[in-house]
């Protein structure tokens, strides 16, 4: 009998019962012992920052579902938006392809952009999505076909099915309209946004709202603070599920401030934005964890940053609801910073296995950072 077999998960050939997870993880790899598990995981987020550590999460389960906001307005998918009254396919896309097997010659051919006549400005895999779109029953059912074609690993769905028009109210009492245009103002008044609203209430897909339920994993983030992670908790039903979830949730904190969103902001005032939109917050914290960069930046890249207005989030006070995993998360490369999708991946399956400890993965280079009696880190 093979370790696999026997009842329970992990079971030794002499007797039928769950092996010391610390005896296991001698013989088997961490992915190897996730593999084995294959935990369910739905991950939120929007932009590129999902799509990234979604390229990490997929090695350790196939279980995999990708949540994204459908608000975007701007570039190509705003384009399609308008003109064939659609839901912005241009994140959905980006998933897509971060779950697909083979990200070669599809993924190049997907995100190929053109830049003449009157397709300008439009990716391949946006007009497909739209194409798609039309010779099927609705939007959703174009992800699905969408993703056969393209064989991808898990799941990618819109967190709802509604028109989301994002609406930004400022400090100075502006309401601004649209995704790309609530950045702008707030950049140009000097008026930091104060909170997030949709123009008419969304209700969240129903396949949405069943995967968070069978979660064993929930990670938020990273993403644009107010346009990309915010709205998820905005549409009915995604916040009191999340909340209601036994799934270990982890918020993964973003590498660098945003221009016109979140100048300024360390990632506690990230997670009091969050907490400040909550419309159950009586109900308890969102996350469990919080996933906190503390790599820092080269100097040329930090210059190169700060001359288009953006600077590195620092973790700032720790707040008591919640336990910190911080790390050098940061890869630079490409003349840009990104999330180490396979460290971060790395850290949440450790904590998912070890049951919020690392002392069963020695060679984890994360440390989670405990409370003291008095509340501190």
């Amino acid at each position: 009998m093979s370790v696999f077999e026997g009842q329970g998960l992990f079971c030794n050939e002499e007797k039928e019962r769950p092996m010391e997870i610390k005896e296991y993880i001698r013989e088997f790899s961490l992915k190897d012992v996730v593999r084995v598990r294959n935990p369910k995981v739905v991950a939120f987020g929007g932009g590129t920052g999902l799509s990234v550590i979604l390229r990490g999460l997929k090695k350790y389960t196939n279980r995999l579902t990708a949540v994204v906001t459908v608000g975007d307005d701007g570039g190509s998918s705003g384009m399609l938006r308008e003109d064939l009254g659609i839901l912005p396919p241009g994140d959905i896309r980006n998933c897509i392809l971060a779950l697909a097997d083979d990200e070669g010659v599809m993924n190049d051919l997907f995100n190929y952009r053109f830049d003449k006549g009157g397709l300008a400005g439009h990716s391949f895999g946006n007009l497909f999505l739209a194409a798609m779109t039309g010779i099927s029953s609705d939007f959703y059912d174009a992800i699905v076909r969408t993703s056969d074609v393209l064989q991808i690993t898990g799941t990618v769905l819109p967190v709802t099915l509604d028109e989301m028009v994002l609406m930004g109210e400022l400090k100075d009492g502006t309401l601004v309209e649209g995704e790309s245009e609530i950045p702008r103002a707030s950049a140009k008044s000097g008026s930091p946004i104060a909170k997030m609203h949709l123009k008419h209430s969304a209700a969240a897909l129903p396949e949405t709202l069943d995967a968070i339920k069978a979660a064993d994993i929930i990670i938020m983030g990273p993403g644009s603070l107010y346009t990309s992670i915010i709205p998820h908790l905005l549409v009915d039903g995604i916040e009191e599920t999340i909340l209601a979830s036994t799934a270990k949730k982890f918020y993964v904190g973003n590498i660098m401030m945003q221009p016109g969103e979140t100048l300024g902001y360390t990632q506690a005032d990230h997670l009091l934005a969050i907490e400040h939109q909550q419309r159950h917050g009586g109900q308890g914290a969102l996350f469990d964890y919080v996933i906190a960069n503390d790599g820092v930046l080269d100097k040329a890249m930090a210059v190169r940053y700060r001359k288009i207005g953006s600077r590195q989030v620092l973790v700032g006070e720790h707040l008591p609801a919640y336990e910190y995993i911080c790390d050098n998360f940061v890869i630079q490369k490409d003349r840009k910073v990104r999330h180490d999708a396979d460290r971060l991946a790395k850290q949440i399956f450790e904590i998912y296995m070890g049951g919020g400890s690392h002392e069963f993965f020695h060679g984890g280079q994360g440390r989670i950072v405990p409370l003291a009696d008095d509340g501190s880190r």
